[in-house]
């Protein structure tokens, strides 16, 4: 698995992908990595918006930064200049698998297949939800991130 770049996907863009980045950046920088990692959205309805303040003080009480972060809608060329493109949900990797040139399919997945141990498929988007949702959308990055770290380092 020779990976150089990620892109990270959900919705809008402004609460999942934009975490899932900036976890998987730290995992990265930590393991001492050098991968170029960014996010998108399948939508532009947030479109230049920074993410959701909800995910960003949820991220930065766990030392993640959403610095330089603005929301943007996938484009053709993403499909052609990252290695992997993690969807945050099943109706993300459908959005994605309906636009994906055929020859670039094979690089989309969900965020959370990485992680074997984990029983739950898709990250839950927190927007609508009040409470812990960015919470528990945090618990499930670290754990996919991490494992993808993991495979990363041991195809290496």
């Amino acid at each position: 698995m020779n990976i150089e770049s990620v892109l990270f996907v959900c919705m809008g863009n402004i609460c999942r992908s934009p975490s899932a980045e900036a976890v998987f950046r730290l995992k990265t920088e930590q393991s001492g990595l050098n991968i170029r990692i960014d996010s998108a959205g399948t939508i532009a309805h947030h479109q230049g918006q920074s993410p959701d303040k909800r995910s960003v003080a949820a991220g930065m009480k766990r030392g993640f930064d959403f610095s330089n972060m603005q929301a943007r809608q996938v484009t053709q060329t993403d499909f052609v200049n990252f290695d992997l493109i993690l969807a945050a949900d099943k109706q993300n990797l459908a959005d994605l698998r309906a636009c994906c040139p055929e020859q670039y399919l094979v690089k989309l997945a969900l965020i959370l297949d990485f992680d074997d141990n984990n029983e739950v498929l898709e990250v839950p988007d927190p927007y609508y939800g009040a409470g812990d949702g960015f919470e528990l959308v945090l618990d499930l990055l670290e754990l996919s991130c991490e494992a993808l770290v993991q495979r990363i380092l041991s195809a290496k």
